[in-house]
């Protein structure tokens, strides 16, 4: 039964994960490509449809926490923790540099969703490897 669950949650999450960067896309490129020229009732009714979706992404993720195995969710909690620290830390030394013009040129934002997402992948591979 703990089986079946977690493929169920794991496959919401899957589905929640791609219409939550399909809406990404649409958010990112509809001002562009669909309604050129820009229109701003468009644009913002396009953030808000992701940001919808990424609500429910969010409780999709609650959900597919839920549905692990301990073991399961102590890497995974353990490596979202190493991911959102570094997030921060990184983020706010970014900030503090960039205001303190420290920092000779602009970062694009898309840097550190990058970043978070290698940092989780090296700490979930790290938790895998030591709780084996």
């Amino acid at each position: 039964m703990q089986a079946h669950n977690e493929i169920k949650a794991s496959a919401r999450l899957v589905l929640w994960t791609l219409a939550w960067a399909a809406t990404v896309a649409l958010a990112k490129f509809g001002p562009r490509l669909l309604w050129d020229p820009p229109q701003q009732v468009a644009s913002w009714a396009a953030v808000a449809v992701n940001l919808a979706v990424g609500i429910g992404w969010i409780v999709a993720f609650t959900g597919f926490l839920r549905a692990l195995d301990e073991l399961q969710r102590k890497i995974m909690q353990d490596a979202l923790a190493v991911t959102l620290g570094v997030g921060w830390v990184v983020g706010f030394s970014y900030v503090v540099a960039d205001a303190a013009s420290l920092v000779a040129r602009d970062v694009d934002i898309a840097v550190l969703p990058a970043l978070m997402g290698v940092v989780f992948m090296i700490a979930f591979v790290v938790g895998k490897i030591r709780y084996r």
